[in-house]
C-alpha cells in the first residue's frame, strides 16, 4: 500500500513538473483553438442576431450569450446586483423621415439630419460664417451657417457647440452648409440618418440642425443672401426610452498584493443592425470583423484566465452602444464597478476588417510601457505587432474614455496596413459574415492577445504611459505619481 502512495506521489509531482515546463505560449495554444472561435463568431454574427443592434431584443440575446459563456467558465459576476449586466438607459431617437425646405418657388430635400428634431416653420432665414453668431440677434429665425472647414468629421464633431449657441441667441433650427464630395455624402447620410441613442437629459431635444450640401443649385444661391423667408418642415423624428447593458466580469488575481491591481479586457458586441439591402437583398449588417472577433478575443482571455489566474485581478467589459457614439464605456467610466484608480490598464479589442495576415495592429502601441511583452506575445504566434499605420485610430473606439481618465488604453485590432479597398469591402457592409473569414489567421490572433494579456497581468512592474505622451499627465493624476 504505501509502495502504491509513493509511486501515485511521483506521478503528481511528475505531471506538475510537466505542467510547468510547459511555456506560456503552449498552455494558450491548447486553451485558444479555432473550432472554438468559429463557434462564437457563428453565433453572434449571425443572421438570427440581426446585427446586434443597440436597443433591439437580439442584442439582448447576444448579451446573454456573452454572461452564460462567462458563467461557464467560471468568471464571476461583476454587474449590478451580482448580475453579468450593468443596465444603461437610453432616449433612443428615430431620424426625421422628410425634410422640406422652400424659399420661393424652389425647394429642396437633400438634407442631412445632426439633430433630429420636427418642426414646422415659416418666417426669416439670416445667414452667417460660422465665426460670426455671436452677438446676433437670432430670435425666432433659422440661421444659415456656412462652415468653415472641408473635414465632415470635424464639422459633425463641433456641431453641438455650434447648435447649443444659436439656440441661446433665439434660433429655431440650424442649416449648416457644408462642403463634400458624393461618396463621403452618401457615407454620411448612411451613418447619421439611422436610430440613434443617448443618454437622457433633463435639457430638452434642443433645435433643429441640418446639413446642406454646398452644390450650384438656385437654392442655395439664395441662402447665401443676408435675409430671406421661407418654410422648413421636418417630420417623422420620434423619441423613445429604451435598455441595454454592458456585460461585465471578473476573476481575481492570485497575487496577495498585485490583485488589488485590475487589468481591462473590453471590446463592443453591438453592431449597426439591418439597413439598406445589397444587390443580393442581403439587408443584415452581421459584424463578424466589427466586433463579434473583438467580442471573442475578450472571451477567449476570460477562458485563459479563468482557468489560470493572473497575477493581478481581471475586468472582462463587453460594451454596448459603441455604434452609437461610445456611449456604453463612457457610461462604465463614469459608473465603474472598481475605482477607476485600481484600474491600471485596459487592453481593448476593436476591428474593422484585415488585409495583412502577418500582423496584428495594436492601435496605441508604442504609447504605453506594454509594447515590449505585446511585441513579444505576438511574435510568438509568427505575427508582427504594428501601431496605427494611418493615424487618428486611437480616439475612435472605446479605449479613449479610459484614456481620457488617464488608464492606459492600447486596441488591439486584426491586421491593417491601410484603411484600403479590402477594408471597405467588409466595414459595415452586409458582406461582413462570418463565413468569409480566415479562421487558421484568426486562432493565432487570438492566441497572440490572450498570451499579451497573461504577460501584461503576471508583469512585475505595474503599467503606464509613454512619458509624454496625451494622456501621461492625466495617468500621473489618476494614480498620484
Amino acid at each position: 500500500m504505501k509502495k502504491a502512495y509513493f509511486t501515485l506521489a511521483l506521478i503528481g509531482l511528475f505531471s506538475i513538473a510537466c505542467t510547468n515546463a510547459q511555456s506560456e505560449a503552449e498552455l494558450v495554444s491548447k486553451e485558444i483553438y479555432k473550432s472554438d472561435i468559429e463557434s462564437h463568431i457563428y453565433f453572434l454574427a449571425s443572421d438570427e442576431l440581426k446585427g446586434r443592434e443597440t436597443g433591439t431584443p437580439e442584442i439582448d440575446i447576444a448579451a446573454a450569450y456573452i454572461a452564460n459563456t462567462f458563467r461557464r467558465y467560471r468568471v464571476k459576476p461583476a454587474g449590478d446586483n451580482g448580475t453579468f449586466y450593468q443596465n444603461i438607459p437610453f432616449e433612443s431617437t428615430k431620424p426625421l423621415s422628410e425634410i422640406i425646405l422652400k424659399l420661393g418657388s424652389t425647394e429642396t430635400k437633400d438634407f442631412i439630419p445632426i439633430n433630429n428634431v420636427n418642426i414646422d416653420f415659416t418666417g426669416d432665414f439670416v445667414y452667417a460664417e460660422d465665426s460670426e453668431l455671436t452677438g446676433k440677434d437670432l430670435s425666432d429665425k433659422i440661421v444659415v451657417i456656412n462652415s468653415s472647414s472641408k473635414n465632415l468629421r470635424n464639422v459633425y464633431q463641433k456641431g453641438s457647440e455650434l447648435r447649443t449657441k444659436a439656440e441661446a441667441l433665439g434660433a429655431k433650427a440650424v442649416i449648416e452648409l457644408v462642403n463634400s464630395n458624393d461618396k463621403t455624402w452618401r457615407q454620411y447620410k448612411g451613418g447619421l440618418n439611422r436610430t440613434r441613442l443617448n443618454y437622457p437629459s433633463n435639457e430638452g431635444p434642443g433645435i433643429t440642425h441640418l446639413w446642406l450640401r454646398v452644390t450650384d443649385d438656385t437654392i442655395q444661391e439664395q441662402l447665401y443672401n443676408t435675409n430671406l423667408s421661407g418654410s422648413l418642415n421636418a417630420t417623422g423624428a420620434t423619441t423613445t426610452i429604451v435598455n441595454s447593458k454592458n456585460v461585465v466580469g471578473m476573476v481575481e488575481g492570485s497575487d496577495p498584493k498585485l490583485k488589488d491591481e485590475y487589468i481591462i479586457y473590453s471590446a463592443h458586441y453591438d453592431h449597426v443592425g439591418i439597413g439598406k439591402p445589397n444587390a443580393q437583398n442581403d439587408s443584415i449588417y452581421n459584424g463578424a470583423r466589427d466586433n463579434a472577433v473583438g467580442t471573442v478575443t475578450v472571451l477567449s482571455a476570460a477562458k485563459s484566465i479563468a482557468k489560470r489566474p493572473t497575477k493581478r485581478s481581471a475586468l472582462f467589459i463587453l460594451f454596448t452602444a459603441e455604434e452609437k457614439g461610445l456611449l456604453g464605456s463612457r457610461w462604465y467610466v463614469e459608473n465603474p464597478v472598481v475605482p477607476l484608480n485600481q484600474m491600471v490598464f485596459c487592453f481593448n479589442s476593436d476591428n474593422g476588417g484585415y488585409n495583412d495576415t502577418s500582423l496584428a495592429t495594436v492601435v496605441g502601441l508604442n504609447r504605453t510601457t506594454e509594447g515590449d511583452l505585446i511585441r513579444k506575445a505576438v511574435s510568438e504566434f509568427g505575427l508582427k505587432a504594428i501601431d496605427d499605420p494611418v493615424g487618428g485610430f486611437f480616439n475612435r473606439s472605446d479605449n479613449v474614455h479610459f484614456a481620457r481618465k488617464g488608464i492606459p488604453a492600447p486596441t488591439f485590432s486584426l491586421g491593417f496596413t491601410a484603411f484600403d479597398e479590402e477594408i471597405g469591402k467588409y466595414y459595415h457592409q452586409t458582406a461582413d459574415n462570418p463565413d468569409n473569414l480566415d479562421y487558421n489567421y484568426l486562432e493565432q490572433f487570438f492566441r497572440a492577445y490572450v498570451l499579451s494579456c497573461r504577460y501584461i497581468s503576471n508583469s512585475d512592474s505595474t503599467p503606464f504611459w509613454i512619458e509624454g505622451d496625451d494622456y501621461y499627465e492625466a495617468g500621473k493624476q489618476l494614480y498620484n505619481k
